[in-house]
């Protein structure tokens, strides 16, 4: 961890804690009382510094207000029985957001800021991590280009931060989704496999024509046919047919969760067969008609595992089995939540202890 003379640490004179319903969270409303920031000049990364939660303050012209070149990450961390904070998987969250930084042209961060700059954060804010069934402090890191200039270009100077939120469930009960046919989250060759705002913009009018409809979330189409399961956007699919478990290959439209390879990782050690390939929209839906479905859930940070409860295609509803008879999705969100809480053997090395 970097040392307190490596990391300026400006504590707030007012702290919001006393403030704060922890009973009532919601999903990333709420922010503690700091914040990392570091910033990229003249070729290299200044001293990071960790200050009170505030307002920004930029030009108008900063680059990627009108060029999106901005990137980010999502992670969680958890206040455990024994007292000890733990961070699922943060070295695989750095290692997802320089591949999505070399993608937008942008400078890779160093370990030490990323890693050591969020153990130190949360060190600070550790009484602002919740307890509650469900709950964690989400973590959000973020960069975006600082340069001040209306021209298309990458820039040559940056700001990573990383922000924290207290949070509750991110979906409250089995989600509803609508497999989308007309519009594309990224088409190929294009950004998917990047965690970056463009991506979540494209898919902000889809999604509310589906909310508008009753649905919460999209089943994303490959961009050529419209016929290939991709992911929801905010997670990535997986099916349980025929007692395999099936979910869609990586390529550079969908992004690789983390959350999604725990459990790929997980399945095979329990002797699952599993598939990584191709999944046709008409293959689970079929498999759904002759009740060979037998587990549909989305897998993410943020949603962890969130069963599916209907999917709607063309006009059509189909009604999943009932969530308590799912023996593998139930299964699989036992045990990641006893590895992140260190009620089981991390034997993967999944799990940073603060």
């Amino acid at each position: 961890m970097i040392s307190a003379n490596q990391i300026e640490i400006h504590k707030t004179t007012s702290s919001r804690l006393s403030q704060t319903d922890f009973h009532n969270l919601g999903f990333g409303k709420i922010f503690s009382d700091h914040m990392l920031v570091c910033d990229y000049h003249n070729g290299a990364w200044e001293k990071p510094q960790i200050v009170p939660f505030q307002n920004l303050s930029l030009s108008p012209a900063t680059n990627f207000i009108h060029y999106g070149q901005s990137i980010f990450e999502g992670l969680k961390a958890f206040k455990c029985e024994d007292g000890k904070i733990r961070v699922f998987r943060p070295d695989a969250n750095f290692n997802r957001m320089n591949l999505s930084a070399e993608r937008l042209c942008m400078p890779q961060i160093p370990k030490e800021i990323f890693i050591d700059g969020l153990k130190e954060l949360l060190l600070l804010e550790k009484d602002w991590i919740p307890t509650a069934e469900g709950s964690s402090m989400y973590i959000r890191p973020f960069m975006f280009s600082l340069d001040e200039e209306i021209r298309v270009r990458a820039s040559d100077t940056y700001k990573f931060m990383i922000i924290l939120s207290p949070s509750g469930k991110y979906y409250a009960a089995p989600v509803k989704v609508l497999v989308e046919r007309q519009y594309v989250r990224a088409p190929k060759g294009g950004l998917g496999a990047a965690k970056t705002a463009a991506n979540y913009a494209a898919s902000l009018y889809p999604a509310k024509l589906a909310q508008q409809k009753g649905y919460d979330q999209l089943i994303w189409t490959d961009s050529t046919e419209h016929r290939y399961i991709e992911e929801a956007g905010t997670m990535n699919f997986m099916f349980v047919i025929n007692d395999t478990l099936v979910t869609p290959v990586l390529n550079d439209s969908i992004l690789a969760g983390i959350t999604r390879d725990s459990i790929l990782t997980l399945a095979r050690e329990w002797g699952m067969k599993v598939e990584e390939r191709k999944v046709s929209i008409e293959e689970v839906l079929q498999a759904a008609e002759k009740g060979l479905l037998q587990d549909a859930f989305g897998s993410g940070t943020a949603a962890v595992v969130s069963p599916i409860a209907v999917i709607s295609d063309q006009g059509k509803e189909y009604v999943l089995p009932p969530v308590e008879s799912r023996s593998f999705s139930l299964k699989i969100a036992e045990e990641l939540k006893k590895i992140r809480m260190g009620l089981t053997p991390d034997t993967h090395g999944w799990v940073t202890t603060i």
